[in-house]
């Protein structure tokens, strides 16, 4: 058996993270990354000189110390990016936050009546209990609203409905972006407090969010650190509650380390499912309730130099599949080969095995084509090649009830005091990049004895972007 005292299941954000501020700290480190690149959600795929993300990643932080990684990684290769981002709907594009003028042009006087007459209903006459994403939204944007801007690409989205989705997904994401608060406030009338507004810049690296993590591998590495590729922890070993063992399938065959400290951005539903002796039963069926939803985005090289200004726009027609439009020409020029050529990547959100998810090649690029022509942003004839792209597990589900299972989970998994649950997946929270980053580094000084908490990233609600 291999011995190695520190290891990090995970090469994403978080898992890389975790080992680049371990091996700064003198302290030998494997990290153990199942897929053959990097970067895991972030990570930035190379194809005929087209570089593509797995959905955009704006580098945007309140946290110091995390800014302060950052530029220790890549002090010169950050570019400040203008933020654009539009909401497509009935044919129309809205801004993103939502301001009045636009949203009354677009939608009309009868339909902006509607949404302002449906919020003093909600108001008058809220949902009780507010258990449902349907209902938060409803609560406090009004049904008119709702229906209008978020059932349709909120269901596309989590292939649910939203009468299923737990408000604590509203809560975290929404909070007071409303266009029906932009026009009570803009006639005088709406609530006093601040509206909420996102951040107009954010920083993105030259050559994509893969150029961090890859880079940031490279410093682990230089510093002592080991970083593989291609391994996969299939088992986790336990003696009561020490962990003790990994079991790996690597290209060099199986192997099984031995470890006394383990970091895991791995989805924390495979940690329990991965124990060996097994869980018991009743946690068994906890981890087995939580689900994920995975993404394929669909990669069209388009022969045109421009195809419209936005970074991200958010697709709310129900007459196309995709959710998301990813132009990653206005993210980077260097993520296209050539200033007259650029790139258009549409985000499908699936359950992994699905029939989307199985879906060959021709079959995908047939689908975003004939999604794209129906946009009526690109002609058929302008897409030269198309890239689809999986990512499995790629958005926790918060579906009503999620958070009794990840309770029993949870206090489980808390018996291991040498095992630290990090990033998106391993905490199953619909953590930023920056969170995620942020509960790795409370992870290694939690190790070092100190008393932080890395659970408590992200708790309260907030959403990280808005200024």
């Amino acid at each position: 058996m291999n011995e190695h005292e520190i290891t990090v299941i995970g090469g994403g954000p978080a898992g890389l993270a975790a080992a680049y501020d371990l091996t700064k700290r003198g302290m030998p480190v494997m990290v153990l990354e199942k897929d053959i690149q990097l970067g895991g959600l972030s990570r930035t795929v190379k194809y005929r000189g087209f570089r593509f993300d797995i959905g955009g990643h704006r580098f945007f932080t309140k946290s110091a110390e995390v800014e302060e990684l950052w530029r220790e990684i890549l002090p010169s290769d950050f570019l400040r990016r203008p933020r654009l981002s539009r909401i497509y709907y009935d044919g129309k594009f809205f801004n993103y936050p939502l301001r009045v003028g636009n949203a009354l042009t677009s939608l009309g006087l009868f339909e902006g009546l509607k949404v302002i007459f449906s919020y003093f209903g909600a108001k008058i006459c809220p949902k009780k209990p507010e258990e449902t994403f349907e209902d938060w939204v409803s609560n406090r944007f009004g049904a008119a609203l709702f229906n209008t801007f978020f059932r349709t690409y909120t269901e596309k989205v989590w292939g649910i409905s939203c009468t299923t989705l737990s408000a604590d997904w509203a809560a975290q994401r929404i909070r007071n972006l409303s266009l029906a608060q932009a026009v009570l406030k803009a006639i005088g009338i709406g609530e006093k407090k601040k509206v909420a507004s996102l951040i107009n810049e954010f920083d993105y690296p030259r050559y994509g969010p893969g150029q961090m993590y890859e880079t940031m591998a490279k410093r682990t590495q230089q510093l002592g650190g080991i970083v593989k590729i291609g391994s996969e922890v299939l088992a986790i070993l336990h003696k009561g509650s020490k962990i003790v063992g990994l079991k790996v399938r690597s290209p060099d065959g199986p192997k099984e380390i031995s470890t006394h400290y383990c970091f895991s951005s791995m989805p924390i539903t495979d940690v329990v499912l991965r124990m060996q002796p097994p869980a018991p039963k009743s946690v068994l069926e906890s981890a087995r309730r939580l689900r994920y939803r995975s993404i394929i985005t669909v990669n069209l090289l388009i022969n045109q130099p421009s195809i419209i200004p936005d970074t991200w726009v958010y697709i709310h027609s129900p007459k196309v599949r995709a959710s998301r439009l990813q132009l990653y020409k206005n993210w980077s020029p260097e993520m296209v080969p050539d200033p007259q050529v650029s790139s258009v990547g549409l985000e499908y959100f699936c359950f992994e095995g699905d029939d989307l998810w199985k879906a060959p090649k021709g079959r995908l690029l047939s689908l975003a084509k004939d999604d794209v022509k129906k946009l009526g942003f690109i002609r058929e004839e302008e897409v030269l090649d198309g890239l689809p792209m999986r990512y499995a597990k790629a958005y926790p589900m918060y579906e009503r009830g999620y958070q009794k299972h990840l309770n029993i989970v949870r206090e489980w998994l808390h018996q291991f005091s040498m095992l630290y649950l990090i990033g998106r997946y391993g905490q199953f929270r619909y953590n930023n990049m920056d969170h995620s980053i942020m509960t790795a580094l409370l992870a290694v000084r939690k190790m070092l004895g100190e008393n932080v908490d890395p659970w408590s990233v992200n708790a309260d609600a907030e959403y990280q972007e808005e200024r």
